[in-house]
């Protein structure tokens, strides 16, 4: 399988949301696009009932990927589309495709009322499992979502892109999260807008006074901690705008607030290959149920 934008396709209008950022990524990226339709037997009393006999399961399993390619093609010419339909648990079959991909692309319907990702049980087992890049995208998403306004205030998708915002642990920092959102951001010829939370010491479970020049000296070795790590990214790419935001307070919430403004959020999931199961890490968790921008979730050792 050569190198592709693979998005998991159902139907659902957040799955063909999704197959349209996987369309534009993969024109960024210069790759095909590859759109995956995974069917689930349904158990045989019910596959011989006369609506859903094997004809119709046939017939829809067919349609929906060969009319979405279509749409694809006419939408985003010199962007090439190749359908895969595979049979099996959807999320096994999607984590499978992901280990063929550059990344996997799932659709998530939004949250009725507020922003944010009501992610159902094959994102996040997905995502859970996934040794490569997994973007979730909301339904409804549009291409000028990821754009600032043009002069008039209008939505449009021919203005600049928003800044990658970047979520970063200062003290584990993961050379792949990172080369994910600087190519993410250099191909979208935007900044790079990097995100760290950290805690002020616990004056209320002592007892004690708030001291401020603790504080104030807490922050400033948080940012100089951040500011070493991005250092030699810098360096190396010196036309990139990085924009560093070292704040007290909760990395979730400070991710949260900062997609309200950006193209794309990238994040991290460290990789526990474990009997029990794997997990998706409380930030990432919190980020994929209320960012209001598409999430990138990048594996890690």
């Amino acid at each position: 399988m050569s190198r592709t934008v693979t998005v998991g396709l159902d139907g659902s209008s957040e799955s063909r949301a999704a197959a349209e950022w996987a369309a534009r990524e993969a024109k960024l990226r210069g790759v095909p696009l590859r759109l995956v339709n995974v069917w689930e037997p349904v158990p045989v009393p019910m596959a011989q009932a006369p609506l859903l006999g094997a004809e119709t399961q046939q017939h829809w399993s067919e349609r929906i990927p060969r009319e979405a390619a279509e749409g694809l093609r006419q939408r985003h010419p010199g962007v090439e589309v190749v359908v895969e339909q595979l049979t099996g648990r959807p999320g096994e079959v999607l984590s499978d495709a992901a280990k063929e991909a550059e990344l996997l692309v799932l659709g998530s319907r939004g949250l009725s009322g507020i922003g944010g990702f009501l992610v159902g049980s094959v994102g996040q087992a997905v995502i859970a499992h996934a040794e490569r890049p997994v973007v979730l995208v909301r339904a409804g998403e549009a291409a000028a979502d990821e754009h600032t306004m043009d002069p008039a205030g209008i939505p449009s998708a021919a203005t600049p892109y928003r800044p990658v915002v970047l979520g970063l642990d200062a003290r584990h920092p993961d050379e792949a999260v990172i080369e994910f959102a600087i190519d993410a951001a250099t191909r979208r010829a935007t900044s790079l807008h990097v995100v760290h939370g950290f805690s002020l010491p616990p004056y209320f479970a002592y007892g004690l006074p708030d001291d401020p020049e603790l504080d104030a000296k807490v922050t400033a070795e948080w940012a100089s901690a951040l500011t070493e790590v991005l250092r030699p990214w810098r360096e190396k790419f010196p036309s990139l705008e990085v924009v560093e935001r070292s704040r007290a307070g909760k990395a979730a919430d400070q991710l949260v607030e900062a997609s309200r403004d950006a193209s794309l959020v990238v994040v991290g999931r460290r990789i526990r290959r474990s009997p029990i199961g794997a997990h998706i890490g409380p930030v990432t968790h919190a980020v994929l149920h209320h960012a209001t921008a598409p999430v990138a979730v990048v594996p890690h050792d």
